[in-house]
């Protein structure tokens, strides 16, 4: 599929409005993290540092090394299993469809960082991953409002 703002192929409208959902809901559940750290932490964090570092990083050096008596752990198990599939979304290569794929329709493909094993990021892997950044977003009202 081609669009007017560029020649390059791209995959469908439907799964495009997944990719940048996908993208949406953990960008703002990543905002929402830092929120409730700057809630807990004092003056120990401000926004501007924490912006500053990557979702990686603030689950290994604030939430884990810093919080992990004070955040609960189905949060910050729940983070980091979204860091690890964002990751896979955002350092993914596009893939002509695999076979059958009679529209050969462009697809995303990862391979996981370690075990070299690649897969196919699917709608079924988008709206997974979309849905879990809802339950994540639940749990982080649940725990604004403790």
């Amino acid at each position: 599929m081609y669009e007017k703002y560029t020649r390059q192929s791209l995959p469908n409208d439907d799964y495009r409005e997944l990719l940048g959902s996908a993208i949406s809901v953990f960008n703002s559940n990543n905002a929402f993290i830092i929120e409730n750290i700057l809630k807990i932490s004092g003056d120990q964090h401000n926004w501007w540092e924490l912006i500053d570092r990557t979702s990686g990083n603030i689950l290994h050096k604030v939430m884990k090394e810093q919080y992990s008596d004070v955040i609960p752990e189905n949060i910050i198990s729940l983070f980091s299993e979204l860091v690890e599939q964002r990751d896979r979304i955002i350092h993914s290569f596009q893939i002509t469809g695999p076979e059958p794929n009679p529209d050969q329709e462009q697809l995303l493909a990862t391979k996981v960082k370690g075990s070299g094993e690649q897969f196919i990021i699917t709608r079924k892997y988008l709206l997974n991953f979309i849905q879990k950044n809802q339950t994540l977003s639940d749990l982080l009202y649940d725990f604004r409002n403790i």
